[in-house]
């Protein structure tokens, strides 16, 4: 019989030593190490976990008298969650991200536990709470009686340690950090590492096709309960943005501004699925002041003319530097107090590249970004 660890992981990749630690005080023995996480999350695992000659996985093995080889753990059993379109996501924040990883997880899952030779032990202790929750839902779906799911608990002081990551056999001083950020110095030897069962019902043989296997992952996520997923609809007649079942007013300085970001990113015409890592319609600050005609065009239609005199020889009518900055930094307390700081990664104004090459745009892809009453002048 075969025994597999599956995983869980975000950017404290200190959970798969841990978690391997636990595993082997209890005497289970561990054939093959498979991860899911995130891009952020390999890269971490790649250069912290698994090099060969100073990777911590191998001087956990090594320290305690055991073969790295002897575990398969390798960079092709570490999966990250992919879109449809192969993007690795940075994170998982959104509605989409967790779907997701529940399929990455199904799939992993039901692939293992289809394997008869193969005892599953599910890791639940990494990553965000939305990840151990997707990975507890695929195994109550598909684990037998054999297979278990565990956390572990680490001693307190030592669970946010970026530099602990198993109690070496001979203890040595860790550098810690207490509540108010002050270091201080502990032995090794105090840190406890705790394997902890969790019971779960399996709906194993509940879920079975009329073949008397377990539905694959495929069938059964079409059964998801799921919101809404809802973009971005801006209404240039009622200067309002809508995201997520929520509608902010915008002032129309702003909302011209805005809106000129989201009509650019609405116009690009590259031949890519998705905007998932594209910045090709990002505006360095001299691109967006030779066209601040544009935005002074927007915000007369906004306003439909009325014009404060204050407005007329400054600010979004005659745009410079400061005001544009001034402008990008409004909009996103703007979103970030509508729609919440975790949507504003998306819906706010972000910059890429160094000064002076910095270029500015939307992350949000343009499939998502639906625009009302737009003036004839523009090109949606």
């Amino acid at each position: 019989m075969r025994y597999a660890l599956l995983a869980v992981a975000g950017l404290s990749p200190q959970v798969i030593t841990e978690t391997l630690f636990a595993l082997h005080q209890q005497r289970k023995r561990i054939d093959e190490i498979h991860v899911i996480t995130t891009r952020k999350g390999k890269e971490l695992l790649y250069a912290q976990v698994l090099p060969t000659s100073d990777g911590k996985y191998a001087r956990y093995m090594v320290e305690y008298g055991m073969d790295p080889p002897s575990i398969i753990f390798n960079h092709e059993t570490i999966y990250t969650v992919l879109d449809e379109h192969g993007s690795e996501a940075d994170d998982i924040l959104t509605q989409e991200h967790n779907e997701l990883l529940l399929k990455k997880c199904l799939d992993i899952t039901y692939a293992l536990t289809n394997r008869e030779d193969t005892v599953v032990f599910f890791s639940i202790a990494g990553g965000r709470k939305t990840m151990s929750s997707c990975l507890m839902t695929a195994a109550q779906f598909y684990a037998r009686p054999l297979d278990r799911i565990y956390h572990v608990m680490v001693s307190p002081e030592f669970e946010n340690c970026r530099e602990f990551f198993y109690p070496p056999k001979v203890s040595i001083p860790i550098e810690l950090r207490d509540e108010n950020g002050k270091i201080y110095y502990k032995e090794s030897h105090h840190a406890q590492v705790h394997l902890v069962p969790v019971p779960f019902v399996s709906a194993r043989n509940r879920i079975l096709s009329p073949e008397g296997f377990p539905i694959d992952p495929e069938t059964l996520m079409l059964s998801l309960i799921r919101d809404t997923v809802f973009g971005l609809t801006l209404d240039l007649d009622a200067a309002t943005v809508e995201y997520q079942g929520k509608t902010m007013r915008m002032m129309p300085a702003r909302l011209a501004v805005y809106a000129f970001f989201l009509m650019e990113k609405k116009r690009c015409r590259l031949a890519k699925i998705t905007c998932s890592g594209c910045t090709q319609c990002y505006l360095g600050t001299s691109e967006v002041l030779q066209r601040r005609n544009e935005i002074a065009e927007l915000y007369r239609s906004i306003t439909g003319g009325r014009i404060p005199e204050s407005t007329s020889r400054s600010g979004v009518l005659d745009l410079d530097v400061e005001n544009f900055n001034s402008y990008k930094g409004r909009i996103r307390r703007d979103i970030e107090g509508a729609f919440g700081i975790y949507a504003a990664q998306d819906l706010a104004l972000t910059a890429v590249g160094k000064r002076p090459d910095t270029r500015y745009g939307l992350g949000l892809d343009r499939e998502k970004i639906k625009i009302l009453n737009e003036r004839s002048m523009f090109v949606q």
